[in-house]
């Protein structure tokens, strides 16, 4: 499922974070946006959830304007993960889950066998059928990151919108939810758009890096087109040695020292 962002602002009072953003997303490719702190990245990611209303311009899924969808096909079609997530503390892992089927329901109706169905398979593609009865909270980092990812899952849509989904782990749990959403995006064909901070991760883990500073497109492309050194410079005020992973098919890069 595609997606065409056209044109958009998106003002918070009289800031505008985002600034005239125009790019499409191809049917089951990763995109990751990344971008200095503060540059817009989590409210472009809002606004393409129709978390946020843009000022100005449109947002398509499939040549259709998403202020013309309803809320309920929204949710089926599109899922975001955002960065900060609260639940109750006696919420299992397999109720969370099942939060991801309401969108399904007729109103009042309760969950169907084919939900549970559902429930079931997104439990086991994250690898959580044995913690199904646990709480969310006494679960680790990397366990709760997959248990809201499997939330997602469940709601089967096309698209998955995660925002900086590997915020507040360790290194062994980043990998692992990154892991993840590659393995879904290629078994399943989603289509992944996620914010990152980590720019090797963002490397190893894309088809497409989009680049924003203070609102704007600064540079959207393949990895290797975008880990470079005058891009590093410009947007991240770094010096960098960069190197080609050839086993992955990726950049990566050491930074040396920052730059005015």
């Amino acid at each position: 499922m595609k997606m065409k962002i056209e044109n958009i602002s998106v003002n918070y009072g009289e800031k505008e974070a985002v600034k005239n953003l125009s790019f499409e997303i191809d049917s089951g490719q990763i995109v990751t946006i990344i971008g200095p702190n503060g540059s817009g990245k989590s409210t472009l990611l809002k606004a393409m959830s129709r978390c946020l209303k843009p000022s100005t311009g449109n947002i398509y899924i499939d040549e259709t304007n998403i202020n013309e969808i309803n809320t309920k096909t929204i949710a089926q079609k599109l899922a975001i993960l955002p960065q900060v997530k609260n639940v109750s503390s006696d919420v299992s892992v397999e109720e969370l889950v099942s939060y991801g089927r309401y969108p399904h329901l007729k109103f009042g109706k309760r969950l169907r066998k084919e939900d549970k169905e559902i429930m079931d398979w997104a439990l086991e593609k994250t690898g959580l059928d044995s913690l199904r009865k646990r709480f969310v909270a006494t679960l680790s980092g990397g366990e709760r990151q997959r248990a809201w990812i499997a939330m997602s899952l469940a709601q089967k849509p096309k698209i998955l919108l995660l925002d900086e989904p590997t915020t507040f782990l360790d290194i062994s749990y980043q990998v692992e939810v990154l892991e993840l959403v590659k393995e879904l995006n290629e078994t399943l064909g989603l289509t992944v758009v996620m914010v990152l901070h980590d720019l090797n991760q963002a490397a190893r883990y894309s088809d497409t890096i989009l680049v924003i500073k203070d609102g704007e497109l600064c540079k959207l492309g393949r990895p290797s087109e975008i880990i470079k050194e005058c891009l590093l410079k410009d947007v991240f005020r770094i010096e960098a040695d960069i190197y080609d992973d050839k086993v992955n098919n990726c950049p990566y890069f050491i930074p040396k020292k920052t730059t005015a």
